[in-house]
């Protein structure tokens, strides 16, 4: 592939500084601590779920409404099965969206009872048939210690695992074998931040270079956590495909699909050959401080998830 010249805006102050100033500092802070309603069960999550409102996502919306944001679930039990409810949803959101491949592919949540234990699909069940009473707990040595009674994928549990213990803040993860995912992946490259939705992954991504087969060792597994540093939530795994990271299954499945179209989107450009240019720093920051803001990532989610509960007619939900 020929790579095209990029060029680069420069930031200009003048733009940035005919913003609200308000939004601008909103945003920038990011307090992800407003006060906000407890709920208690996954239905009431569902319903009434404006508990932890970001600043950058209050900036998101008007007409006098607070923006819905991430549910607080006081009982770890209860929020277990809200978490598995959305975890199966985001396999029905990845089915919808074409990126099952066989076996390949595993979402993993922290489980909120015990934290040193995470949830994980079943090996050899399609994407579009998981619920919650599909999934499996499992613990850091590879036992399944709850829910489903069925084998998870190996290389999965190798990735997953080394994750979840080298970064206590990650609760969610997801890698899958999705098209245009695979086919940037051959670059060995970050994305470009050459357009708004791009803006989210702004120093927020990494690339896995070593490339060393299907995942069945442990120090595979490790040296992939360890490329994710302790701040960034994406990665691009050479000739593999796509990882995301984050505190929520919502957070990490809608990063997920932002960056499997933002890779598609990317092909599309390098096609034409044509210059490039790219977003400037400022900018950047301003727009990711918004469109990777948990919270916003969250939400983002929410009309996916909702279109999928009403396509299963309630089955997705069915609990452990």
């Amino acid at each position: 592939m020929n790579k095209a010249k990029i060029t680069t805006h420069q930031s200009n102050p003048q733009k940035l500084s005919t913003r609200t100033s308000t939004a601008f500092t909103q945003v920038l802070s990011l307090n992800r601590d407003a006060a906000s309603p407890h709920t208690n069960t996954a239905a009431e999550a569902r319903s009434q779920p404006q508990t932890s409102t970001s600043a950058a996502l209050s900036a998101c919306g008007t007409g006098g409404f607070e923006v819905e944001g991430i549910p607080k679930i006081d009982d770890p039990y209860k929020k277990r099965q809200w978490q598995l409810e959305h975890m199966a949803g985001a396999f029905r959101v990845f089915a919808r969206k074409g990126y099952t491949e066989g076996t390949a592919g595993h979402i993993s949540v922290r489980d909120p009872v015990d934290p040193s234990t995470f949830w994980i699909n079943p090996l050899g069940v399609h994407f579009g048939l998981l619920k919650a009473s599909d999934m499996v707990h499992i613990n850091e040595a590879g036992e399944v210690i709850g829910g489903a009674q069925r084998p998870v994928n190996a290389a999965g549990f190798m990735i997953h695992s080394a994750i979840h213990k080298a970064r206590p803040d990650i609760n969610a993860v997801c890698h899958t074998h999705s098209p245009a995912g695979k086919a940037w992946s051959t670059f060995g490259r970050h994305v470009d931040i050459i357009n708004q939705d791009s803006c989210t992954f702004y120093e927020i991504q990494t690339v896995y270079e070593n490339f060393g087969g299907v995942v069945l060792e442990k120090a595979e597994g490790e040296r992939i956590a360890a490329v994710l540093g302790d701040k960034n939530r994406v990665a691009i795994l050479q000739n593999h495909g796509l990882l995301t990271a984050g505190s929520t299954v919502d957070e990490v499945a809608y990063l997920f699909t932002s960056l499997e179209r933002t890779c598609e989107v990317q092909i599309m450009v390098e096609s034409t050959n044509l210059p490039k240019k790219r977003i400037g720093h400022d900018e950047a920051q301003f727009t990711a401080n918004v469109n990777a803001d948990p919270a916003t990532l969250y939400t983002e989610f929410q009309l996916d998830f909702e279109y999928e509960i009403r396509k299963s007619k309630g089955e997705l939900n069915k609990g452990i």
